[in-house]
């Protein structure tokens, strides 16, 4: 019987949607989303942190005013218990796919184990 991986993938897709992990996360960022001031200070700290991205894939160093300026970012939306909220939900469904991962590429790894 041939497997058919997408299925599967799309199948994971759906019921990852329905984790405890992902539900606070959607309603962590609404959260963020319906606080003007704290949704347009994560927007700047997200383009600032692309920018930056960008520099450091250009082979360019960051400078003490990118540095400054994004440490100033990030104290700034540290004043925002929804920004706060929105870390810690994304801290525990990073954990959920680094344990997906992990499960998902055992198979390759046990390929290279002795």
């Amino acid at each position: 019987m041939a497997v058919n991986i997408y299925d599967t993938a799309n199948q994971l897709e759906q019921e990852l949607q329905q984790t405890p992990e992902f539900l606070a996360l959607q309603k962590a960022f609404a959260d963020v989303k319906n606080d003007d001031f704290a949704y347009a200070s994560f927007k700047k700290f997200q383009e600032k942190q692309m920018e930056l991205q960008q520099k450091q894939m250009n082979g360019q160093d960051f400078t003490e005013e990118d540095i400054t300026e994004m440490q100033n970012m990030s104290d700034q939306l540290s004043k925002f218990d929804t920004i706060n909220k929105l870390m810690t939900e994304e801290r525990s469904m990073s954990t959920l796919m680094d344990d997906l991962n992990r499960i998902i590429s055992k198979p390759i790894s046990d390929i290279y184990q002795p």
